[in-house]
């Protein structure tokens, strides 16, 4: 674990479009695209966690992972050699996810607020929906964000105010057909409304602003901001 991590560092990082604080980060085994601002992120950051084989993808840039998790069979022999034994983390239980394990172990085993994850999004369908399905479960806000090289997601159940710029893509959507959403501080509101995948989600909208506030009720609704 990178020595001063347990401060909960709030300084603000090279790239604070990004992510609103510096935070530990997680790399899942995904379509992870390596722009030179994700890996100084992955660099910068205050403790580095990866999911089995998310590992692999931090070997192509140098970074060792202060922890490896999952049940660890899809990490390369020759990365796992590199980063140590001492740095698995084995976690065999079929019943659930290797990104579902290392969020155990970030926000339950460890002393972790925030997490920024990259290698969520993209590549195969069925893991893009499941992480999201995830993520929805999780609800924590920007204490949980998805990030690639194109977009930033999270997930709320909760009233939240998010920083913005105009003319910004935003989405917004819900898995739960029960959920209502109000969304403000953007080209075309929603009021109460419920924005189901299957239904009417609000996709390409666009902020008006320098924040987006966003009202879900009995439930949690997906926020998907573009990176131009």
């Amino acid at each position: 674990m990178r020595e001063g991590y347990r401060l909960r560092l709030k300084l603000r990082p090279r790239y604070p479009r990004m992510v609103e604080h510096a935070t530990p980060i997680l790399i899942l085994n995904g379509d992870l695209r390596w722009t030179e601002d994700l890996a100084r992120l992955a660099r910068d950051a205050p403790l580095v966690l990866a999911a089995d084989g998310g590992a692999n993808a931090l070997a192509r840039i140098g970074v060792r992972p202060d922890a490896v998790i999952g049940d660890l069979d899809s990490i390369d022999a020759r990365t796992r050699s590199w980063i140590g034994e001492e740095r698995m983390v084995s976690r065999p239980d079929q019943g659930s996810t290797d990104f579902e394990k290392a969020l155990a172990f970030a926000f339950e085993d460890s002393d972790i607020d925030r997490l920024t994850v990259l290698g969520a999004l993209g590549d195969r369908l069925d893991h893009t929906i499941g992480n999201l399905g995830v993520l929805a479960r999780e609800a924590r806000g920007p204490g949980l964000i998805f990030l690639s090289d194109q977009e930033q997601v999270l997930a709320t159940a909760l009233e939240v105010s998010l920083e913005s710029s105009p003319d910004e893509t935003w989405s917004f959507w819900t898995f739960d057909p029960g959920v209502r959403v109000t969304i403000e501080g953007v080209r075309w509101p929603v009021e109460n409304a419920f924005l189901t995948v299957g239904g009417y989600p609000s996709i390409s909208n666009e902020a008006t602003g320098t924040r987006v506030r966003v009202v879900p009720t009995s439930g949690t609704v997906i926020v998907c901001r573009l990176l131009s």
